[in-house]
Formats: C-alpha cells, sequence, structure tokens
C-alpha cells in the first residue's frame, strides 16, 4: 500500500507537467505522505491569498507572485511547489518565509543543492529547493509546512512579449480550482503597461477588469475577487498604433564590461498587396496511421483554407507522405489550380509509417531560388522511416535546401521529437509551433498560416555601424510577416551613437531602412532584466547543443557560469533557500556551497 501511495504522488507531480489541462495551472504544493505513518491520501493544501503585480514595459513583462499556501492537517508536512512558466521566460527571484522573514533563493549547483536540502530536511531545517523539472516548468521542495500553519511563497519572472497582428498578449496561468482544497479568500492581479507607442485599447477576454488609462503612453488594469477558486487563465491584450517597420533599442551596460542590447523591430499593420513578396507555398502533410481520424480530419480542413487563402501570384504544391512520399504535382503550379488541390486533400488516407527525411528533402527540391519558398511541415510522430537518426535528417535537409527557403513545423500532440522539429524550423528561418491532445488543430494551423500568409521582408540583415556587436539570438534573423515584430537579443563593446540598418527584401524588390543616432551607452541600469533574457536565449541554444550532439564538458560549463552569473534555473543547477545565516561556512555541505560561492565570482564568459 506505501508503494501504491507513493506512486499516486508521483503521478499527480507528472500529470502535471505533461497534460495540458494542468500545465495551465499557477503555482501549487503536492503534499508528500509521511514514511512513518500509516498510508493516507492528503489533500492539496489550501491557497490563503494569490496576489500578483505584473509591469509591462515596450512588451518586456516581470511578473511577481505572492502566494500563501495553508496546511489544514495536524502533522509537519514536506510538499512540492510546482509552477509553469510562458516560453522563454526567465525566473529572476525566488524566495520564500520562515517566522515573517524572507528568505531568498541562492543559485547552487544541483548536487550540492540536493545533498544541503537532503541534510537539513533530516535536521527539521526550512529550505525550498527550486528545481528545473521539465520545459517551462519548475519545482520546489519545501520543509516543513508547520502544521496547521502557512507557507508564504514567491517568485518573479520575466518575458518578452510578442506582438500579432497589432496584438500584444499576456498571460498568467491562474487556473487553481483544481488544486485547492478550498476557495481562496483573495485573488488580486495588477497590470501596468507602458509603451512608447500610443496604447489604443486594453481588454480581457477571461476576466471582468478595471481599465484606467493614465495618459495615451501608459494604463492599468486590475482584477480582484474575494472567496472564489479561479476556474480560467487570465489573458489580458493591448493594441499599440503602427507604423512602418518602427525599431526600438533598449540596453542595459555595468561599467567596464560589454554591454546587453533587445532590438525589436515591428512593421505596420497593413501593407498595400503589391508590396506583399510572391510567395511557394508547398504543404507537407504526415498521413501515417497514427493520423487517423480526427487529426487528419481537422488537418485536411487547415489545408483546405491555406489553399483557398493563397495570394494571386502565389504558387504552391502538396506532399502527403507516410512510408512513401505522395506528390500531387510534380512541381509547383499556379494558385488558380486549388480547385483541383483539394479533390487530391479529399483523398488522402492515414496509413503506415513516419518518412520525415524523405518528405522534407522532395519538398526543398521544388524551391525556386528567385523566390520566397515556404514548406509547412506537420507531423504528429517521431520518424520510424527512412533516415531516422535526428542529426542526418538534419544534415540532409540542410543539403538540399535552398537559400530562399523557409520551414514552418507544426508538431501534433506529445510524441513528436521537439528538439528535431525545433531546429529544423530554426536552422531554416522558419518557427514551430505545437498542438496538444484535444486542442483544435483546425483552428490552430489555419491561425498560424494567417501570420506567415503576408511576408512583408525577407533575407533580413542588421547592421550596427561602429558598434561592435556578438552573441546575437536568434540566429539566423526570422522574416517579417504583416503584424508579427522581432525581438532580437545581443551583446556589445564598445559605445556611442551608431546607424543601425535593416536590409531585406520588400516584394521582390531589395529596401534599406536607416535608424539614425540610436544609443549604445558605456553605462545603463535601466533595464537590468536584459542580461538574464539574453543568458536565457544563450543557454536555451546551447541545451538545444547538448540534445542534439550529446553532452560535452565545455558546453556544460558554459550553461553551469551563465546560470550562476545570471541567475537561471537549468536542468545543471538549482535555486537553494536556507534560513541559517551560516550556510556557507566550513564543513560537510557547507563547505560544497562555499566552493560553488567563488565560483559564482568569476566572470562568465
Amino acid at each position: 500500500m506505501k508503494t501504491k501511495l507513493v506512486a499516486l504522488v508521483t503521478m499527480a507531480a507528472s500529470l502535471f507537467l505533461t497534460t495540458p489541462g494542468v500545465a495551465s495551472a499557477d503555482g501549487i504544493i503536492i503534499p508528500h505522505p509521511p514514511p512513518h505513518l500509516p498510508p493516507v491520501i492528503l489533500p492539496y493544501l489550501a491557497v490563503k491569498y494569490h496576489r500578483v503585480q505584473v509591469t509591462i514595459d515596450n512588451q518586456v513583462a516581470v511578473t511577481r507572485v505572492d502566494q500563501v499556501f495553508v496546511n489544514d492537517t495536524d502533522r509537519d508536512l514536506e510538499g512540492t511547489y510546482i509552477f509553469p512558466l510562458p516560453e522563454e521566460a526567465a525566473i529572476s527571484d525566488f524566495a520564500m518565509y520562515v517566522d515573517g522573514q524572507r528568505l531568498e533563493g541562492k543559485i547552487l549547483d544541483k548536487n550540492q543543492a540536493r545533498q544541503i536540502y537532503e541534510q537539513i530536511v533530516r535536521g527539521r531545517r526550512d529550505p525550498a529547493l527550486l528545481e528545473y523539472v521539465g520545459r517551462n516548468a519548475f519545482r520546489a521542495s519545501i520543509f516543513p509546512i508547520p502544521a496547521r500553519g502557512e507557507k508564504r511563497v514567491q517568485l518573479e519572472y520575466s518575458q518578452v512579449l510578442s506582438a500579432d497582428q497589432g496584438l500584444v498578449r499576456y498571460l498568467y496561468p491562474l487556473n487553481t480550482e483544481k488544486f485547492s482544497s478550498r476557495p481562496l479568500q483573495e485573488v488580486t492581479i495588477h497590470v501596468r503597461i507602458t509603451s512608447r507607442e500610443q496604447i489604443k485599447a486594453v481588454y480581457s477576454p477571461s476576466h471582468q477588469v478595471a481599465i484606467k488609462k493614465t495618459d495615451a503612453y501608459a494604463a492599468e488594469a486590475s482584477y480582484e475577487q474575494t472567496n472564489v477558486k479561479p476556474d480560467r487563465d487570465f489573458l489580458l491584450y493591448y493594441t499599440v498604433s503602427p507604423q512602418d517597420f518602427g525599431l526600438n533599442l533598449l540596453t542595459y551596460r555595468e561599467r567596464g564590461e560589454d554591454g546587453f542590447f533587445l532590438l525589436l523591430v515591428a512593421p505596420k499593420y497593413e501593407f498595400e498587396r503589391i508590396m506583399i513578396a510572391p510567395k511557394d507555398v508547398t504543404f507537407v502533410l504526415d498521413t501515417s496511421g497514427s493520423m487517423q481520424g480526427k487529426k487528419l480530419s481537422q488537418a485536411k480542413e487547415a489545408l483546405r483554407y491555406v489553399l483557398d487563402n493563397l495570394n494571386d501570384f502565389d504558387r504552391f504544391n502538396v506532399i502527403a507522405f507516410n512510408t512513401a512520399v505522395t506528390r500531387y504535382a510534380d512541381g509547383l503550379v499556379p494558385a488558380a489550380q486549388r480547385g483541383e488541390a483539394r479533390r487530391f486533400v479529399d483523398g488522402l488516407v492515414a496509413s503506415g509509417g513516419t518518412n520525415i527525411s524523405q518528405a522534407l528533402t522532395e519538398a526543398m527540391k521544388d524551391a525556386d531560388a528567385g523566390r520566397l519558398a515556404m514548406i509547412i511541415f506537420l507531423t504528429d510522430g517521431l520518424p520510424t522511416a527512412g533516415l531516422t537518426d535526428p542529426q542526418q535528417i538534419l544534415d540532409s535537409v540542410k543539403r538540399v535546401a535552398g537559400p530562399s527557403t523557409r520551414l514552418f513545423v507544426f508538431g501534433v500532440g506529445d510524441d513528436v521529437n521537439t528538439t528535431l522539429l525545433d531546429t529544423l524550423a530554426q536552422n531554416h528561418r522558419g518557427t514551430s509551433e505545437y498542438v496538444r491532445p484535444g486542442e483544435d488543430l483546425e483552428a490552430s494551423l489555419s491561425s498560424f498560416y494567417a501570420k506567415i500568409s503576408l511576408p512583408v521582408l525577407s533575407d533580413l540583415e542588421l547592421g550596427f555601424g561602429r558598434i561592435r556587436v556578438h552573441d546575437m539570438y536568434p540566429d539566423p534573423l526570422p522574416d517579417l510577416f504583416q503584424g508579427s515584430q522581432l525581438v532580437l537579443l545581443g551583446r556589445y563593446r564598445n559605445d556611442g551613437a551608431a546607424t543601425v540598418t535593416l536590409a531585406g527584401r520588400l516584394g521582390d524588390r531589395p529596401r534599406r531602412f536607416e535608424y539614425e543616432d540610436v544609443a549604445f551607452p558605456k553605462e545603463s541600469k535601466a533595464n537590468d532584466f536584459i542580461p538574464r533574457l539574453w543568458a536565457t536565449r544563450k543557454i536555451g541554444y546551447l541545451l538545444t547543443q547538448i540534445r542534439l550532439h550529446g553532452q560535452n564538458k565545455e558546453l556544460v560549463d558554459e550553461i553551469v557560469a551563465l546560470s550562476l552569473r545570471y541567475g537561471i534555473i537549468t536542468p545543471y543547477t538549482s535555486f537553494l533557500v536556507d534560513e541559517r545565516h551560516n550556510l556557507f561556512a566550513a564543513g560537510g555541505p557547507e563547505k560544497a556551497a562555499e566552493d560553488l560561492h567563488r565560483m559564482m565570482a568569476r566572470p562568465a564568459p
């Protein structure tokens, strides 16, 4: 019975990380059953209050979470606090309270932090260990949670919000109904928005919010409820006025060190059709046996949407693949033939394996060097036919891909190699998106195509004049589409004013835009979130290299150094909170922490 109980508790944590309904919830604590007592099923802890403060400055959001959990049992508990994070968000602070005193987290090596944590638990001390447990999810082990007592936890993270079709979207995971043993006494969310562009509208489709506009460039949104079990996530939209390829630069620099910058480039909301680049679209659809039923039906409907929304000067093809590859046409055909292609799509059935390598190499062969080529690749599985090794697939696709080819990946379900798909998209200046089980594939894919259907600037190149820049992400630069934007993070060596140039192709013509007197200061302390966001991007790149090519000491050392310096959780580091003032004293695990403290003092590369 004891073994079964442990399995149930472990399953609860795993489900939180892998199922879409649970992953959208905010921070919870899962109690662990005491090993020396008769087995019992422990309920979730109650949440006393949940307070969220958000500041959004030019699409950079900093979210501060303050929660108090209540232990209604008659025994001290050890629990696991789990919090899901948005894509590319970076934790900047984690703390808990002991006897009313706020204790901040420290970045430690994962093994050393675990050793310290286990020793403190044996001595009934009070730490919280925040660990990386999967993609965009973190775990904190907390002990003790006193009987009939409370435990207060604070978390802060930052992220860059994307702009889509003139809208900026902020989402906070508030769905706690499943994870609190009783209604929350208080829930408050306060969002403060500032922007260099005029703010037009602020709207929440999920909650009744009070809106206050202080001027054309600032607004506030507030939500407050008592005695409530929130059953949906908090979603907020705001709009800003469009302009022709606006460029904004944010910087941060400590004196004597290389600076950091965040560059935002956004096209205006609408372009004349004559300014939209003609494109070649090849839709590559997985028709393996696992696509049978609703998935294939929705994919077909989405493909019909793509065909119906081709521009007049576009060309297209459809390639279906399972164990083998089937083409609609031998090569690209004019958009006027979309009616016949619809009949081809209607006849597709699901069967066989998944030959990703052949499907993509066939699609790449159609590309015309003189036109923008877009491949929309949809799959729900792992490669099982043809080449199955991820690196071999990447190499084979790269060998036949032309410089004008863009690969947009759409993964369906959980049985996909996200590292392979993300890398395919990154290598070929595309993007990757994923649909979880139960989500509407047709709506997601149609919305996805709407974003990329109107390219306005391709083959981007940025010049920084006399300023020497390095370590810029993303690399290579993606294309710009109507309603999208580029968020570039990087570092710079020297300082001064520079003319930043943006070059690319607008329609079928080369274009060049200049932005004069862009300041790269010698010292700038206003945007201290930028180094952490930059380090998050770089660590993500390094982790991808490890997943693709295997672990090596050089990459791991660089990840650990970046993590320790910039306070970012990775599979190789952890947060440790400890109530003792002599954590770094000599002896035992304290000595290990002291050694790590010396490591933290070394400059990151």
